[in-house]
């Protein structure tokens, strides 16, 4: 995946600077022109490349759709962790008077805590 895209960048680089060089206009025509003919050069150039990385996405949501990991499982660790200790905070308490507040009072900060009444 990282070499077709590198691939593609490249051929757009090159194109965009040929043609800058013709001075064929406003570098965003150029850039314009480029991006178009370098999707057309590397459709024609670079199938091997293109199949591979298509290959590489079907079999990784082949693989979360078999797992059922919706990210990559470090990330799914790194949740896993942080839901662990928020949990672990909410059962042990809070010492934040925003959370003592009396819930049925109905005021309640931007973050959905019960705010304390005023004094």
């Amino acid at each position: 995946m990282v070499i077709y895209s590198a691939l593609r960048l490249a051929i757009f680089a090159v194109l965009f600077v040929v043609l800058y060089a013709l001075n064929l206009g406003h570098w965003v025509v150029c850039a314009v022109i480029a991006a178009v003919l370098a999707f057309l050069v590397s459709y024609l150039a670079l199938r091997g490349p293109r199949e591979r990385a298509a290959q590489y996405l079907a079999d990784r949501a082949a693989r979360r759709k078999a797992t059922g990991e919706q990210f990559s499982r470090e990330i799914e660790d790194d949740a896993a962790f942080e839901d662990a200790v928020v949990e672990a905070a909410e059962t042990a308490g809070s010492t934040d008077p925003a959370d003592r507040a009396d819930p049925a009072d109905g005021r309640t900060d931007r973050t959905g805590r019960a705010q304390a009444p005023n004094a």
